[in-house]
């Protein structure tokens, strides 16, 4: 099982080895190995007056906490091992120390566990008994447990402690005093509310496989987990629905004042935000970017809010765990004046490598003139041929074709998955699919007016090499083909057809060195081009393009990915896109 597959079984080894690299990304930064705490070299402080800042908890939640400690964020963090607080002991000596002694105090920054709770509280009171001037902020912000559930425990702390970290590191930079970073930290968590969503638990290196079976049959197929914690806690409910149902509950969760077991934050259309999509580590770029998109056309639409600023990345994660948490800060009043409002603080410089990088204030507070983008209707006209072709019986012979080319989906998408990554089937798919809604459009005569629908719909709809390949070699197609226009009507023979063909498969040759016999779909095409310029016959020119096609059953590939694959599948299955194409000029022969 993939889940529980990593690359260092030692937990504790994973633990040092992690916080380590901190100091080799980050040369301002030491690390006391028998205490796990990485904090900044007293050399690199230019400020060493100003609050110290230190926060941390268990590890497997990277970057939080230890890549925050950084110049504009931490002093230092103490961190546990997986999913453990640290010891008070830990804490203890990182604030008597691993800080400046110079500081005018120290603001300790906890998640809501109990854990985190104790263990930073007793290091706190410790130093407080060493004369240390210490405050405490615990950030609570998940809105996945209500009031009645919580209890005395209260909201368990999320990725809203990020934005915490922030702001609190913000104003500690700027040299604002202890109580005031104090204050303003507990303004944020007052003013926050996140939840999470999980397709899975995650799995703890060291543990057992059996555990993580375990927890995939716990969570079935197509459920998604709401509210579930950062370390493996249970959510509050399991569903089955798609993004837009996922999203539409969260938020609602958050926001919705009428739900008084979760209305924890007040935030109405007036109010401006800041939005934070945390990735827990396990949810690729491209899903949290659409979660991301997702969660702020909702926020527009349902609640009236347009966030001034928008953070999307791994700030507080949760090993690999596919999920997500949605946080919204409440941009109250600081009460600090110019220069130290939540959002400068938000957007105030770091230096630090777990924070994301992110545009500018500046960036976002410029105003953008639209931008003027042509319309299809305003683009260059095309010029028109003496060329002629017959809407109607193109699509007596394009149609079936296409069809054909749609039913061996399946058949080509299996040739692909041995040989290839699986896509070649449904690009050609697509492809067909796209030309047969254009077919019924079709009225001119012009050879040149049906290209210009034909050709554009294939490069919209076909992408990867296959799709760049089809488009070059039709845009080359219909240049070769009004090449041979004439100064009067002239219905499109079979000889215009094999000579352009012919001089088209020569400039493809300018982009790609495939040649017949190197398992591609030149294997197909090469030998139907030849043998129609050759013959005229489309019929014998569609058997040799089957005939090349079943030749590359065998055949070792030259190009493309089947290169990278291993195994000996290429012996038992034939390319997939030379297939593919000789199945489609077969039924363009059968329908002639």
């Amino acid at each position: 099982m993939s889940a529980a597959k990593h690359y260092l079984a030692d937990p504790t080894h994973a633990v040092l080895s992690s916080l380590h690299s901190l100091t080799l990304t980050n040369p301002s930064l030491l690390l006391d190995t028998p205490n796990k705490i990485v904090y900044r070299n007293p050399s690199s402080l230019s400020q060493p007056h100003n609050v110290s800042v230190v926060c941390g908890g268990g590890s497997g939640h990277e970057p939080g906490f230890a890549g925050f400690v950084g110049n504009g964020l931490l002093n230092a963090c103490v961190a546990g091992t997986i999913f453990a607080s640290p010891s008070a002991e830990q804490v203890r000596t990182c604030l008597q120390h691993r800080l400046p002694s110079q500081s005018k105090g120290v603001l300790v920054i906890a998640t809501n566990y109990t854990g985190d709770v104790l263990n930073f509280g007793m290091g706190v009171e410790k130093a407080r008994a060493l004369g240390k001037k210490v405050e405490m902020v615990v950030v609570g912000d998940d809105v996945g447990v209500g009031r009645a559930k919580g209890g005395k425990v209260g909201r368990r702390g999320l990725s809203g402690t990020a934005l915490v970290v922030k702001i609190c590191g913000a104003l500690a930079e700027r040299g604002v005093g202890l109580e005031d970073c104090a204050r303003v930290g507990r303004l944020v968590v007052n003013n926050l509310v996140s939840l999470g969503a999980s397709l899975s638990r995650v799995h703890v290196p060291g543990h057992s496989i059996e555990e993580a079976k375990e927890e995939e049959e716990r969570l079935g197929p197509g459920l998604v987990e709401i509210g579930m914690g950062i370390h493996n806690e249970p959510g509050c409910e399991q569903v089955k629905t798609d993004l837009p149902g996922l999203v539409t509950t969260m938020l609602g969760q958050m926001l919705d004042q009428s739900d008084k077991d979760r209305a924890y934050v007040r935030i109405g259309k007036a109010d401006e935000t800041v939005l934070l999509i945390n990735n827990f580590g396990g949810v690729s770029n491209l899903e949290l970017g659409a979660i991301t998109a997702e969660v702020t056309s909702q926020l527009e639409r349902s609640y009236g809010l347009k966030p001034r600023r928008i953070i999307s990345g791994t700030l507080f994660g949760s090993l690999d765990g596919p999920g997500f948490i949605i946080s919204v800060l409440r941009l109250a009043d600081t009460g600090l004046g110019t220069g130290k409002s939540l959002l400068d603080l938000v957007d105030a410089p770091v230096n630090a490598i777990g924070w994301p990088r992110c545009v500018t204030g500046e960036t976002w507070e410029k105003t953008y003139k639209p931008a003027l983008e042509k319309t299809d209707e305003e683009e260059d006209e095309i010029k028109p041929s003496n060329l002629r072709l017959d809407p109607m019986e193109l699509r007596k012979t394009l149609k079936p074709a296409l069809n054909k080319l749609i039913a061996a989906e399946a058949e080509v998408t299996k040739y692909d998955s041995v040989v290839g990554d699986g896509d070649c089937g449904l690009g050609l798919k697509r492809g067909a699919e796209a030309v047969l809604k254009v077919l019924p459009s079709l009225s001119s005569h012009d050879a040149m007016m049906t290209f210009a629908k034909i050709v554009p719909t294939v490069e919209q709809n076909m992408d990867g090499t296959s799709g760049a390949l089809y488009a070059i070699f039709l845009n080359s197609l219909a240049s070769n083909v009004r090449n041979q226009d004439s100064s009067s009507p002239t219905p499109i023979t079979t000889e215009i057809w094999a000579k352009a063909l012919a001089m088209s498969i020569e400039g493809l040759g300018r982009y790609t060195p495939a040649r017949p016999g190197d398992r591609t779909l030149m294997d197909a095409l090469a030998p139907f081009v030849d043998v129609l310029k050759k013959t005229k016959n489309v019929k014998k020119a569609a058997e040799a393009a089957k005939e090349g096609a079943d030749k590359t059953k065998g055949m070792k590939a030259n190009l493309g990915r089947a290169v990278y694959v291993g195994g000996t599948g290429f012996e038992e299955v034939p390319d997939p896109g030379a297939y593919g194409l000789s199945i489609f000029l077969s039924g363009i022969a059968e329908a002639m």
